[in-house]
């Protein structure tokens, strides 16, 4: 399975009603986007939002990104991925992450942890796939890209510079897969542009997870006060004309990222962004930029 160098990473889907997601997802599939990524954070559960994806493309891979261990027991998680697997060969990857709310006493890792003994002790009476399920975890601190390493295909991260990247990659090794989520704007306006941007990053400043990884990419309380400095919002949101946009995206794979998820900001909720995918597939489908990695 082949997701390609870049892919799409969008909560559009959140805001549309089906028909609307169908067409977009099969335009996307048009343009030459191998991978389309899905969060699971306003209502669309993590398996009925991919299954229909899958279903209205032929060749499309989809990414939970990601299905959270809290919405569901192991049991109906590894239901469903073997589902999806065995329906969609090589068309699915189960993203798993701790995700939500702070749990006051719960630690991620030993949660995560736990949750990937009960999927690996799962007994199960349905068919089995031709092909397995794959599966990446949500990771940033290194201990939890450990355990990507050696209990999954590999990593997926989310708000990260590419120093972050780098380090990620040494930690993983050679051989597991790497794939960053990397918010981008149109915008050439330095001030509405970073306006946009804090608007988007807001809420990670607010949570204390998300918070204590800002910190351990080095940014100060400077620059995770007041919206985020400029270096801060800059690092976090690529944002200018395509061009520079393109050419900075590249850096996540120069430092050592396998797969890119594009995710577009600044389109209001219920609009689409296909006409920023259609501006990035110039740049970034495969047949004009090379193939990335398989995943599995």
């Amino acid at each position: 399975m082949d997701l390609g160098t870049f892919g799409i990473y969008t909560f559009d889907f959140e805001h549309q009603p089906a028909a609307l997601i169908r067409d977009s997802v099969q335009e996307l599939e048009d343009l030459g986007w191998r991978a389309v990524w899905i969060p699971e954070a306003l209502g669309r559960d993590a398996f009925t939002h991919a299954g229909y994806l899958l279903a209205s493309t032929r060749r499309l891979v989809v990414v939970n990104g990601i299905a959270r261990i809290w919405s569901r027991e192991a049991t109906w998680t590894h239901g469903a991925a073997v589902l999806l697997a065995d329906a969609y060969p090589g068309r699915h990857v189960l993203g798993l992450g701790f995700g939500g709310q702070p749990r006051p006493g719960v630690k991620p890792l030993a949660a995560m942890a736990g949750y990937l003994d009960e999927l690996d002790a799962m007994a199960t009476p349905n068919p089995r796939p031709a092909r397995p399920v794959r599966r990446l975890l949500a990771a940033y601190g290194p201990k939890m890209l450990e355990l990507a390493r050696d209990r999954a295909e590999g990593a997926h991260t989310y708000h990260v510079n590419t120093a972050h990247t780098a380090q990620a990659r040494e930690i993983l090794g050679a051989d597991a897969f790497l794939a960053v989520e990397q918010a981008v704007l149109f915008e050439t306006d330095p001030v509405r542009a970073r306006a946009l941007a804090r608007e988007h990053l807001g809420g990670y400043l607010e949570t204390p997870y998300n918070v204590a990884k800002f910190r351990r990419l080095g940014y100060t309380d400077d620059d995770l006060s007041g919206g985020g400095s400029d270096g801060f919002v800059d690092d976090l949101v690529l944002w200018g004309d395509p061009e520079t946009v393109v050419h900075k995206l590249r850096g996540h794979v120069e430092a050592g990222a396998d797969h890119v998820a594009v995710q577009v900001i600044g389109v209001e909720p219920g609009e689409s962004a296909l006409p920023h995918w259609r501006l990035l597939a110039d740049a970034l489908v495969p047949g004009k930029e090379p193939a990335g990695r398989g995943l599995g």
